[in-house]
């Protein structure tokens, strides 16, 4: 009943721009079909790419494996990239490593690196792009592309993308790379959407676990409904993937102006509304529970401070090593919190502006990690 809901639903948010009284984008467009398979490829030199996945999914086998998460068997250091953002978003430095706590299932841990400062990213951009929203010129289509193409363009040279693509399943459109050619002619193939599924989850989890072995600072950029049709995986599977593979998701929701558009003219039922409901509250857990953050833009002039909040909390981070105190083998979740603290009253640490007024602030980092299985 839900895939069928969203199918209706689908069919009203078809609206072409004369109805919503938009123009298309400056683009050409042609009127191809967008090719299937065929993965793109990054020259020899330019590293990293997307590792090559080995063995069978979990994904088809109905589970996942512990093996999957983000610390292998004999991995003894836990790294922790932490932002701490003010009320407006921008990043706050300077602030000591004395500073900084770090509890594991609310044990205190003994911090052995900590480093600031800024890094080019490596980002992997998934989009959806299927028939249910992204009807050839349509708002969503639109609006798809307004933004994948808006943050390509504001990364720097020394940057590198990768561009996932997904409906039925995910497909790489391009590998990571530093040339920016390649990323826009991946996008080049989003013109017609080919099918009607929009599994998020398996696109999701299929991307985060190829970037495990990446090292440095790393995102996904979730350019999406929310709306997930018919995954392999379930919802709880898909959050215990994603927080073990240390991958941080920056999620933008789409078609946020529309729904409220249509809604307000009676063109949405409370089933379908209940879906989009669900859908944003899915993208605000899976950014949240990653270290990452959510945006649900309803104007495109926001998209600017969207994609510099994104760069602000990527490139400047606080990274943070520690080796856990429980050394259990077991695969068990275990739990990360960061905090930060006068170390004289043990008390949450007060920052001021330059005037001398306190400032809000939040602390931004995933929130836990798959500990090790011993291999028998």
């Amino acid at each position: 009943m839900k895939r069928a809901a969203s199918y209706l639903l689908a069919g009203l948010l078809a609206v072409g721009f004369a109805s919503m009284g938009q123009e298309g984008p400056n683009r050409e467009v042609r009127d191809t079909a967008r090719p299937r398979a065929k993965t793109g490829s990054a020259p020899e030199a330019e590293l990293p790419k997307i590792p090559s996945k080995k063995g069978k999914r979990a994904a088809d086998e109905g589970e996942l494996d512990a093996g999957l998460a983000s610390f292998r068997t004999d991995a003894q250091l836990v790294n922790v990239d932490v932002a701490v953002l003010d009320n407006k978003g921008r990043f706050i430095p300077n602030i000591p490593q004395g500073n900084f706590r770090i509890l594991e299932d609310d044990v205190p841990q003994q911090i052995s690196s900590f480093n600031m400062g800024e890094a080019p990213m490596t980002v992997a951009m998934v989009i959806e792009f299927s028939n249910l929203y992204q009807q050839y010129w349509s708002e969503g289509w639109y609006q798809t592309l307004m933004a994948a193409y808006g943050f390509v363009e504001t990364l720097k040279p020394e940057d590198y993308v990768a561009v996932v693509a997904y409906d039925l399943r995910p497909e790489i459109l391009s590998d990571f790379s530093t040339d920016r050619r390649q990323a826009y002619e991946a996008m080049q193939r989003l013109r017609i959407a080919a099918f009607s599924e929009s599994n998020l989850y398996d696109a999701l989890v299929d991307t985060a676990t190829r970037m495990e072995e990446i090292e440095g600072r790393k995102a996904i950029v979730l350019i999406s409904s929310g709306i997930d049709t018919f995954s392999k995986l379930t919802f709880d599977q898909t959050r215990k993937s994603l927080q073990g593979a240390g991958v941080p998701i920056y999620a933008i929701g789409t078609l946020q102006a529309l729904r409220e558009w249509m809604d307000a003219r009676g063109w949405m039922g409370s089933i379908q509304r209940m879906d989009f409901l669900q859908a944003d509250n899915q993208l605000r857990t899976f950014a949240k529970e990653t270290g990452g953050q959510s945006f649900f833009p309803r104007f495109y002039g926001e998209f600017g401070n969207i994609f510099g909040a994104i760069h602000h909390a990527l490139r400047n981070q606080y990274s943070i090593g520690y080796s856990p105190s429980n050394t259990a083998r077991d695969g068990s979740f275990r739990k990360i919190k960061v905090q930060l603290v006068d170390p004289k009253t043990n008390k949450p640490l007060r920052i001021v502006d330059e005037k001398g007024k306190p400032v809000k602030y939040q602390i931004v980092a995933k929130q836990g990690y798959n500990a090790p299985r011993e291999v028998e």
